[in-house]
């Protein structure tokens, strides 16, 4: 037998490497064939989509205790997820089987594909483990804690669906109560407590993740509730209620003077751990919320945002970037592009929409941006933190513009 010899390692790898540059070069693309860095755009991946609407689903009882009120919002959203939230877990979500072979299916239709609880469908949508809420009278942002993800039953994004969802039970219970006042007659209108119906729903939340299965999570909240008191000749006038937990904003815009009229102030524990209610954490609607009333006009814009929003963009550029997108819609240039003039009349109901939509793209470059100057980044830098760029986070927006009811 002839010996072999042996070859040594650095001539395999070197040989090696030889074969894969020579592979690489065959098959790049020319340089003439290749995208510009100005034209070169990152691409979203499927888990943070951006989505848009004008409402969420309401209850038939909402819409109609609804009837009576003098004013409401014209409403849009905006939301782009972080990444996806866990599966709702039964007995919230029970997914249909996959053929009738299964003799004790519960699946009818098509509702059982929607979040449930005691038997009724779950107001409000998750982005994320943000949840909100938009209808022609309240507004609403809830950030679960994402922490919770990496704990056995945690579940964010269940406990801030479940808090707003008790929250506008208890609020259309309450308006269904007082549905009889009339705006033409000079009755003294029901003052509302938003707070209270927050605690309510806070407790409701704990009975339901704790039987028959327990679920952990905490989560901010942030809601604006249109209402309406009369001045002092008796005519009715738009009064807002906003209630705020954590670091969730609201902000108020009066676009004929250019201001912010009225802002939440965010409550912190520490950096990054805001205010928050559910599992293990000692702050109460009752002892910690936050209720202010805010006089309101006619096309006053009201925005309800996560902190996906304000870790990214400073307040001055939220207003600069809602005034732009008004008057961009009143010109009639709301196509992406904007290449094409249509009519504002033609679809008025998306206003606010655009508005939304504006404020994610802008949200969304800065958290996108590894290099950019950002609200969280300086924060961070406050507490001796090296962070740069913005924060990616679930960025959600709501936005309601203030109007006089059709009768």
């Amino acid at each position: 037998m002839v010996p072999t010899t042996a070859t040594p390692l650095s001539t395999v790898l070197l040989s090696f490497l030889r074969r894969r540059l020579s592979l690489a070069a065959s098959v790049s693309p020319s340089p003439s064939s290749s995208p510009s860095p100005s034209t070169r755009r990152q691409p979203y991946s499927a888990a943070v989509w951006p989505s848009y609407g004008i409402t969420t689903p309401v209850s038939n009882l909402q819409e109609s205790s609804l009837s009576k009120a003098p004013f409401s919002f014209q409403t849009g959203y905006a939301l782009c997820a972080k990444r996806p939230s866990r599966p709702f877990p039964p007995p919230f979500l029970s997914p249909p089987s996959h053929s009738f072979s299964d003799p004790l299916t519960t699946h009818y239709q098509s509702q059982d594909k929607r979040l449930s609880v005691r038997g009724e469908l779950v107001r409000g949508l998750n982005n994320g483990d943000d949840a909100v809420l938009v209808a022609d009278n309240f507004l609403a942002v809830n950030d679960g804690v994402g922490a919770w993800a990496t704990k056995p039953r945690g579940h964010a994004a269940l406990w801030s669906r479940l808090l707003l969802h008790y929250w506008a039970i208890e609020v259309e219970r309450i308006l269904q109560t007082n549905q009889n006042t009339d705006p033409n007659d000079l009755a003294p209108v029901p003052p509302l407590d938003p707070i209270e119906y927050l605690q309510r729903a806070y407790e409701e939340t704990i009975r339901a993740t704790t039987s028959p299965s327990e679920w952990y999570g905490t989560t901010t909240s942030v809601t604006a509730l249109l209402h309406w008191t009369r001045d002092e000749a008796g005519s009715p006038k738009p009064l807002l209620y906003v209630t705020n937990l954590g670091d969730c904003k609201v902000l108020v815009i009066r676009p004929s003077e250019g201001t912010v009229l009225f802002r939440t102030q965010e409550q912190w524990h520490w950096f990054d751990c805001p205010m928050q209610l559910g599992t293990n954490s000692v702050d109460t609607p009752r002892k910690d919320a936050v209720l202010s009333q805010v006089d309101l006009e006619e096309d006053d814009i009201v925005l309800a945002v996560s902190d996906g929003v304000l870790d990214n963009l400073w307040e001055h550029e939220v207003l600069s970037i809602t005034l732009e997108s008004l008057k961009k819609w009143d010109q009639g240039r709301y196509d992406a592009k904007e290449l094409d003039w249509t009519p504002p009349a033609v679809l008025a109901e998306d206003r606010m929409v655009f508005v939304a939509r504006e404020l994610l793209t802008a949200a969304l470059a800065v958290a996108q941006d590894p290099f950019a100057e950002s609200p969280y980044m300086e924060k961070a830098i406050e507490e001796g933190l090296a962070i740069e760029g913005g924060k990616m986070d679930d960025i959600s927006v709501v936005a309601g513009a203030c109007q006089r009811r059709d009768r």
